[in-house]
Order: structure tokens, then sequence, then C-alpha cells
């Protein structure tokens, strides 16, 4: 095709990720006893905090029975164990496939003498020097640098291969704490960049006037809203219909439905189909008893390693969809809800791994949908100002 011409598919934002996930690094250089002892060891110290993974190949080179019924033929064997569950497919993983897999992963260590990742862990094993230097090709990204008990100093192989390589933090393979606290450090400085999404696209069917446009506080609450949000928030955006764009104040960002017809489902998807690598904080803009202390809870008692961080709703017990920090991970979840035909967020949270919080002033939740609750709430604002 050439330059000019009509583009086939569509031009979307695709996520940070690698082969199997958006954190992932690969330890090479030792034999696999070390790299998996390694990997226990840090996935041991990380998983109360994080969802760790592991990734690897048989090491067996003779060919192995398929287990269970995977021997007379079937594509997937799904298994309950109780405190774990099993899963095995008769079919090759391809990297597609794979990334599904790992999508909640916050952490993907990989057997580097099998598979491959987007960063690496190099350790210096002497009787793993030749194997090392044929795969200096796969050292794309380098991260850490580990000796190995009898090894004193990096390859020069490595070290004419890699010019930064003083700059790269250099460790013994026994001093675990400082390998697990590099780990720790790459998590954090990885959580993802926090935008807000003001939801101001409904139609307001039984408000009888669009909701967003309410003037609480001398505003009108959309803006409100998302100013409310600036000071948490990298970016702010408004969510919106396409016809409902040329009446926004262009002081405000817009961010379109491109979902149609999904309510605030479809705005949560159109957002991360935007920016697929940040997590949004998604607030309706018909709470206006929301405040800067609620966001400020909420997002100080964020959890990176689930999907969402949520409130309670105070009436039913059940999630608060409509102000929760939705974190990157939780895309696919969405679009994997999308196509088995929901279209609901709570639901979404009911069925996912979220982390759920009481909100300090449940008061705050509430929202309003009708002309009655509006001077319901208005009475409310009105003491409040009053100081009655």
């Amino acid at each position: 095709m050439t330059s000019g011409e009509h583009k086939k598919h569509a031009d979307l934002k695709r996520p940070a990720l690698g082969n199997f996930g958006r954190n992932e690094w690969a330890v090479v250089g030792a034999p696999c006893v070390y790299i998996k002892g390694l990997a226990d060891k840090v996935i041991a110290a990380l998983s109360p905090e994080y969802k760790c993974a592991y990734a690897d190949s048989s090491h067996n080179d003779e060919m192995i029975v398929p287990p269970g019924r995977m021997a007379n033929g079937a594509w997937l064997e799904y298994t309950d164990q109780g405190n774990h569950q099993q899963f095995n497919y008769g079919s090759v993983s391809k990297p597609f496939g794979l990334r599904q897999r790992f999508t909640e992963a916050d952490l993907v260590l990989v057997n580097g003498n099998h598979q491959q990742a987007k960063a690496q862990v190099v350790i210096i094993y002497e009787n793993k020097k030749a194997s090392l230097q044929k795969r200096l090709d796969q050292l794309t990204n380098v991260q850490l640098i580990l000796l190995a008990e009898i090894s004193d100093d990096v390859f020069d192989f490595i070290k004419e291969s890699i010019p930064t390589w003083q700059d790269i933090p250099l460790y013994r393979l026994d001093e675990t704490e400082k390998i697990v606290s590099f780990f720790r450090t790459k998590l954090e400085e990885a959580v993802p960049v926090l935008n807000g999404l003001i939801l101001a696209g409904g139609k307001s069917r039984r408000m009888g006037f669009d909701k967003g446009a309410v003037n609480w506080f001398g505003k009108e609450q959309r803006y409100f809203m998302a100013d409310m949000l600036q000071p948490f928030c990298r970016e702010v955006f408004i969510s919106c219909r396409e016809d409902q764009k040329s009446d926004v104040d262009d002081n405000y960002s817009v961010l379109q439905d491109t979902f149609i017809g999904l309510g605030p489902y479809g705005a949560i998807l159109s957002a991360f189909r935007e920016q697929p690598d940040r997590a949004w904080l998604v607030v309706a803009c018909d709470l206006p008893l929301l405040d800067a202390e609620t966001i400020g809870y909420l997002i100080g008692q964020r959890d990176v390693s689930k999907i969402a961080t949520a409130f309670n709703s105070p009436h039913d017990e059940f999630p608060e969809p409509l102000i929760t920090i939705w974190e990157p991970k939780s895309y696919p979840a969405l679009l994997s809800f999308l196509s088995q035909g929901y279209s609901c967020p709570r639901k979404v949270l009911i069925n996912s791994a979220v982390r759920l919080l009481d909100a300090p002033d449940p008061a705050a939740l509430t929202n309003v949908n009708t002309p009655d609750e509006l001077e319901k709430i208005k009475r409310v604002i009105h003491q409040k100002i009053a100081g009655v």
C-alpha cells in the first residue's frame, strides 16, 4: 500500500506488552536450576503484594505422554485442584494467546534459556559462558547482572556488547534481599499513570435534562468534577457522545465514545482504546456530594495488583463501578465480558479480583437521577454551605 491510500485497518493504540506481559524479565546465563531457584525466591518475597508469574519450557528431551484426557485428543482440560486451578492445553500457544493468559500478572519471570522477554537479567556463570555468548542478540535490554559463586567479574564480551554495563546494577547471586529490592523498585516505578474520566455522555432520561450541566457549586457539574480530579490525575477528560462534543468548554479535554450504545461501559472501553497503558479514575457526573477527601482516600488505597479499586455501594453492598480506578489490566477483562454479552461494569467488578473499600463518608456516593432527588440534594448542599 502506498502512502495516501485508504488504510485497511484502524490505527489502534497498542499496550506496551512484551511476550507475556508489561513487566517481564528473562533470566539467562546459568543452568536452569539456578534460574528456577532465583525465581522461587523473588516470587516468594513479592507474591503477597503482586501477582507473580513464571514462564519456562519442558526440560525433558524425550516425548512426554500428554496428561489426562489430552492423551485421547482433548484440546483443553480443566481441573479444580482445590488450592489451585490447572489448565492443560493441546494447542501451541502463540504470542497473542500467551499475553491473554498472563494479562493480570504484575511480574513475569522467564527462563531465558528457553524463552525470551523484553528485559533481561544476566547471570555470570563460568560454565555457561559459551551458551551466554551465543545469546548476545537476545540481550536487548539488560537491567540486572548477577555474579554466580565462582564469578568475580563480568565477561568481556558482555562489556563489549553492552557499553553501558557499568550503569547496570551488579549483585552477587546470593544477595537475595538486593535482588528482591531491585524487582520491587521496578514494579513501583511501573505503576500505571492515573488519568481521570468524567462520565457525562448519558442521556439523563429520568432527570429530563443533562445531569452534567447542573450547577451545584457555581459551575456545571461536569466541569466541577473535572477540576476536582485535576490534582490527582495526569490528564482529565470529559467523556461524551459525538453529538455532545461541541457543547463542552474548550478549556476541558474531551474523550468521545468510540464504543457506541454501551453507556458507561463503552466510555471506559473508549478511554482504554485511547490510552491502554494508563489507569483510569472513572467518576460519574451525577455525584454532587463527592469530595476531594473521598477521591484521595480511594487513590491512597489503590491496589495495582487488582484489576480495579472501588467502593462498596452503601445501598446494596455491591461494588460501585462509576467511582472506580480501573487498572490497564482491566481492559482485556472488560472486552472479555463484552464478548460474552455483558456490558455492566458492576458485573465485571463482582466477578473479578478487585480491591473493595468502604467509603469514609457513604453520603459522598449519593447519585442524582430524578428531579425529586435533585431537590433533596439541593437542600443538603444548602445546609452544608449554611453550616446547619
